[in-house]
């Protein structure tokens, strides 16, 4: 895996922590959201080898958690049904294979130029067994939007919380064509792993 970075999300996308006041009242108070890392990866097939693209570019463009007043954020996050929204901004033309030629093709099949970004909103959790958890939402990739569900899990670490997660898509459900190359002798499987992990943090001061 590729060397970590942080990346803090602009004052006004800080986190909403929607804190429960009595009588079941939600009262808004705001707190910076940290990335300490974010990866992701996409795992394919074609008829000669295998391929993989990547990136560590990853933006928070919405998130709001309902959480318990005074009380532990992250153990909010782990309880499903605290999460009121999520949505996760990733620029395609960041995504980079280190196979010469695959970029420019699969930079083509994703739209970049159109559609500069994937995008991917939370629309509820489901409960797993211990931290595993199931994402349902809105993934917009090439500009069409698709309904998908993500297998989760979830590890405190310190003041942190790490975040993996895996998902199976077919580019032909978003109208991509897959790439090709080498004159049309290799050919593309549309059906593409992706995982991802992401760490995430909220100051303490």
């Amino acid at each position: 895996m590729q060397r970590h970075f942080t990346l803090k999300v602009l004052p006004g996308l800080a986190v909403a922590m929607a804190v429960w006041a009595a009588g079941g009242t939600p009262a808004v108070a705001q707190a910076p959201l940290t990335i300490d890392s974010a990866h992701i990866t996409i795992n394919g097939t074609s008829n000669i080898h295998p391929y993989t693209a990547s990136t560590s570019t990853l933006r928070v463009t919405r998130a709001q958690v309902a959480a318990a007043a005074e009380g532990d954020t992250w153990a909010a996050v782990l309880k499903t049904g605290y999460v009121d929204g999520f949505e996760v901004t990733i620029p395609a033309a960041t995504l980079t294979s280190p196979r010469e030629g695959l970029d420019k093709n699969m930079h083509k099949a994703l739209q970049v130029t159109e559609h500069p970004d994937i995008v991917f909103r939370l629309v509820r959790l489901e409960p797993g067994s211990g931290t595993a958890m199931r994402g349902i939402g809105r993934l917009t990739i090439a500009g069409v939007e698709r309904e998908v569900a993500l297998d989760l899990t979830a590890e405190r670490r310190g003041q942190t919380l790490c975040i993996e997660g895996r998902v199976q898509l077919l580019m032909t459900d978003f109208g991509i064509k897959p790439p090709t190359a080498m004159l049309g002798m290799l050919k593309t499987d549309p059906k593409v792993t992706v995982t991802f992990e992401t760490v995430l943090s909220v100051p303490t001061t």
